[in-house]
């Protein structure tokens, strides 16, 4: 399932995760690293085909990823 919206963001997943925005951003997050709560949410969004869902869900992942790398 692919999603584009309005600001440029972009979320596909198909097992894995792939995040886009603009030329600045672009992550890419294999479905084996996925902790299984988000992929339970991932796989909902398809389920559904509700692109809301699914950028809840990629804002959740990448906000897991985003505090990791602030621990010291």
């Amino acid at each position: 399932m692919r999603c584009d919206y309005k600001d440029d963001f972009k979320v596909e997943y198909a097992g894995s995760v792939h995040v886009t925005k603009g030329d600045g951003v672009d992550l890419v997050v294999k479905g084996s690293e996925i902790p299984s709560n988000i992929k339970s949410c991932l796989d909902s969004a398809v389920t559904r085909n509700s692109c809301h869902e699914l950028r809840s869900a990629a804002k959740a992942l990448t906000s897991g990823i985003s505090k990791s790398f602030s621990i010291e």
